[in-house]
């Protein structure tokens, strides 16, 4: 499910959803059921991703069959109000339009991702966008559920203090009667992005910053050198002592912050940059972006940088599987995407054993060259149009459009 399986132009029904079954289920209104969690000292909540659904919650060990009713209520018994959702749409859309005011970095990415592939279904906005959402009925939301929540969907993942045989019983009573979706199971193919350098610019008059991420396509989470490709982009933007952050915020003081990321879902995904830099130096700041990746390629990782990255995600990595909640989430997350025990066991020794020369291999594997970027800006288009066109092809976008594909 999540966002990939919203229906045409309605891109954020799975995040209504999400937020809806929070709002009432089984027996229990909105109220009602928010107490019941309140009252044990619990949490629950729900949202949507790219790929699918996730309901997660902690609760003490004694309030355990409270916690399985109140989760089988929202899976199997959700009120899916019409008053509720047509609230919750509103705040969405609003949030969005705040969001166009006071936190343009977030909008970015999604400007990005529908930039860079299109009409494929990674490029929905997860949380929908002003005229999608607009668009949405009651009815749509209710003919989604139907098709697209049901047991042969479900992964449940457990962990705490408890009994297995107990946990087992309540599960069994509570959803071994749920039916199946009413639908097939999406599947999608492979995105393919247009290849060559292009340009979205996304007017914001009177801005005072311009915000740029610069991607290209990705690898899927089974990539089979996640602990070289980690390193690589932990060296390069991952962290506050990366290239980027070095070069752009501590050296230049273009920025107060660069980064670089990859986004791995179940198919090929995006590898990109971000950053913001003042109206005057964005042209100063990108190129010098392009400079750190160029530099990237050409020297790869020092045994310096190599040492440093590794140390560093190891150090992470532990602190990110100590608690039920982190475990619970984690072993959903194998189940989900089709990985095994090896995603967690077998990374800690390979990121200790990556070596420079495979590090480098992975770079030119999966890092964009320079000339292949996607450019995606959004600032005040009448200051840097003509000087962003060095870059390739521009298309423009007012920020005031209530959409995000341009």
């Amino acid at each position: 499910g999540g966002a990939v399986s919203d229906p045409e132009g309605m891109a954020g029904l799975s995040s209504l959803l999400a937020g809806l079954v929070e709002k009432g289920a089984g027996e229990r209104d909105s109220a009602t059921f928010a107490e019941a969690v309140a009252a044990v000292g619990g949490e629950l909540a729900a949202t949507a991703e790219l790929e699918g659904i996730t309901i997660s919650g902690e609760f003490m060990a004694r309030d355990a069959a409270l916690m399985v009713e109140l989760v089988a209520d929202m899976l199997q018994r959700p009120a899916l109000d019409a008053d509720e959702m047509s609230k919750l749409r509103d705040r969405q859309i609003n949030f969005i339009r705040a969001a166009k005011d006071t936190n343009l970095g977030a909008l970015v990415p999604m400007y990005g991702a529908a930039f860079l592939f299109g009409e494929h279904p990674y490029g929905n906005p997860v949380s929908g966008s002003e005229e999608s959402l607009a668009s949405i009925r009651h009815r749509d939301l209710r003919g989604y559920y139907e098709d697209h929540v049901g047991a042969d969907r479900l992964v449940i993942a457990v962990v705490g203090d408890f009994e297995l045989a107990v946990m087992t019983g309540l599960l069994t009573a509570a959803f071994a009667e749920w039916r199946p979706a009413a639908a097939e199971a999406i599947a999608i193919a492979p995105p393919e992005p247009e290849p060559g350098r292009r340009v979205l610019l996304v007017d914001k008059p009177g801005a005072t910053q311009t915000y740029f991420w610069l991607a290209g396509p990705g690898v899927g989470i089974d990539y089979a050198q996640r602990a070289e490709l980690n390193i690589a982009n932990t060296v390069f933007g991952g962290r506050f002592t990366s290239m980027l952050n070095n070069a752009l915020r501590v050296e230049s003081g273009l920025t107060y912050g660069a980064r670089s990321s990859l986004t791995q879902p179940s198919l090929p995904g995006s590898v990109a940059v971000f950053s913001f830099t003042k109206t005057e130096s964005t042209i100063e700041a990108i190129d010098m972006a392009i400079g750190i990746l160029e530099r990237l390629f050409a020297e790869g990782v020092s045994g310096e940088m190599l040492d440093s990255a590794k140390n560093y995600i190891l150090g992470q990595y532990a602190p990110r599987l100590e608690t039920s909640a982190q475990l619970a989430g984690m072993v959903s997350f194998i189940e989900h995407m089709n990985l095994d025990a090896s995603y967690v066991d077998g990374y800690g020794p390979a990121v200790a054993a990556a070596e420079g020369e495979a590090i480098t291999s992975v770079i030119n594997e999966v890092y964009t060259r320079p000339d292949e970027l996607v450019f995606v800006l959004l600032g005040d288009a009448e200051l840097i149009r003509d000087d962003i066109a060095k870059y390739g092809p521009v298309t423009e976008i007012a920020i005031t459009e209530p959409r995000f594909r341009p």
